[in-house]
């Protein structure tokens, strides 16, 4: 049986939350305010990640007549969330689902019986839901950039609100709320299989059924300010360390460990980019390097929480390498136009990270974990990355044919000709 010196699972495990335990029992948690102000802390660096980071990331790398338009989406998706989150999806993610409570959550609607009082663990209920908001907002989010520059703004606002309520809010039950893959022993600390691979997976499905841009891949599609994309890099980067070491719940050894192998991640993950591009096209690329430090933070997410320095270093390594790998090689095999490569980047890094979870994680490796099977272990992540791969894949593929159903999901050729900014919102977002 395994043994943990600290349990990664879940960012609150012992709390009322995920145990289901009666709102009495909850009050009488003590709250510890150094873990309080953490969570506060890290709750606004996840919200910096995505507001402004990941809108100047994606804000970058578009062209210069759609910047504004993603910038809109990852904006409106913020406001958007956080009603739904609010009204009823903390509720499915985080409630007591009784007899279902393996699939799905129930309850907290408009976050019922969270006063000021609640306490969850050693901090305030409000913190945590905060906290476990922002994660449901960059998730959606991160779709952004494999759709960018071709659909709708209000099909993209329809099928969110339908994406998080049916693909995020159950996986996210699964693996942190007390749903079926955290009772088997699936590791996802901060958000490899709800987040990233989810994403990923999504992402893929909704860029291939939403075809091309047009000219795509013949036409010349630069960026248009990398500047903007290396500023937004640094964000993502920096926030990220609310992201993992955050999801430890507490200011403790946990979160420190967690935050240094986020950064050793990032750090081998960019520089192994950076060396492979600079190997086989001659000059290293300032893009190259930043899509590579996201590889390693999207890869170490999952395993940020239960594996040391060495497992940092490999999985870094490994993101960088199969990431990279991802976002050329295999996009150019299938001829699928991932615009900012959401897939190549985040649905591989997580599969990579959940995977490589199962073996760094053991103590005999430099982890956390004490007498870990590594190889029962490998199993249960694939497991679970196989389930989250199979539901996102399958969900999302219905939902875009209900929405394209409804309403429509890609812009007229004439729209996409003249640009997001102004043929869906009327505004520039350069006037030189």
């Amino acid at each position: 049986m395994t043994t943990l010196r600290r349990k990664p699972v879940v960012p609150l495990a012992a709390t009322v939350l995920v145990l289901g335990l009666p709102r009495l029992a909850a009050a009488q948690g003590e709250l510890n305010t150094g873990d309080t102000a953490w969570m506060l802390t890290s709750s606004a660096l996840v919200l910096f990640m995505t507001i402004p980071g990941l809108s100047l990331f994606y804000a970058g790398l578009v062209r210069a007549k759609n910047v504004l338009s993603v910038m809109m989406q990852c904006f409106a998706i913020t406001c958007m969330v956080t009603v739904l989150w609010t009204v009823y999806a903390y509720g499915l993610v985080f409630g007591d689902g009784g007899s279902l409570n393996g699939f799905i959550g129930f309850g907290k609607f408009f976050l019922a019986d969270i006063e000021v009082g609640t306490v969850s663990g050693t901090i305030p209920e409000s913190v945590f839901q905060m906290f476990q908001l922002t994660f449901a907002i960059i998730t959606p989010a991160l779709m952004v950039g494999a759709f960018a520059e071709r659909m709708k703004f209000s099909a993209m606002m329809v099928f969110m609100a339908l994406w998080v309520t049916i693909v995020y809010a159950p996986v996210a039950h699964w693996v942190w709320g007390g749903g079926f893959l955290q009772d088997m022993g699936v590791i996802d600390f901060a958000g490899g299989i709800v987040v990233h691979i989810s994403a990923g997976i999504a992402a893929l499905v909704l860029c291939i059924m939403l075809g091309k841009r047009s000219g795509y891949p013949t036409t010349s599609m630069a960026p248009n300010s990398l500047v903007l994309t290396v500023v937004g890099t640094s964000m993502l980067w920096v926030g990220w360390f609310g992201f993992n070491a955050g999801s430890a719940g507490a200011a403790d050894g946990t979160a420190g460990m967690a935050m240094a192998v986020t950064h050793i991640s990032a750090a081998i993950a960019g520089l192994t980019w950076m060396l492979w591009e600079w190997s086989n096209y001659g000059k290293p690329s300032v893009l190259g390097i930043a899509t590579g430090t996201i590889a390693g933070l999207a890869a170490i997410t999952p395993a940020s929480g239960s594996v040391g320095p060495v497992g940092a270093i490999v999985i870094g390594f490994t993101a960088g390498a199969t990431c990279y790998w991802g976002a050329n090689r295999l996009k150019r095999l299938f001829g699928y136009d991932d615009s900012l490569d959401v897939f190549g980047v985040h649905g591989i890094g997580g599969i990579v990270g959940v995977l490589l979870t199962g073996a760094f994680a053991s103590d005999a490796l430099g982890g956390s974990m004490e007498n870990l099977d590594i190889g029962n272990q490998l199993r249960l992540q694939a497991v679970g990355i196989a389930v989250t791969v199979v539901y996102s894949g399958v969900l999302t593929f219905v939902l875009v044919k209900v929405v394209d159903g409804m309403i429509g999901i890609r812009v007229t050729a004439e729209e996409e000709s003249t640009g997001l900014d102004l043929a869906l919102h009327d505004e520039r977002g350069f006037n030189l």
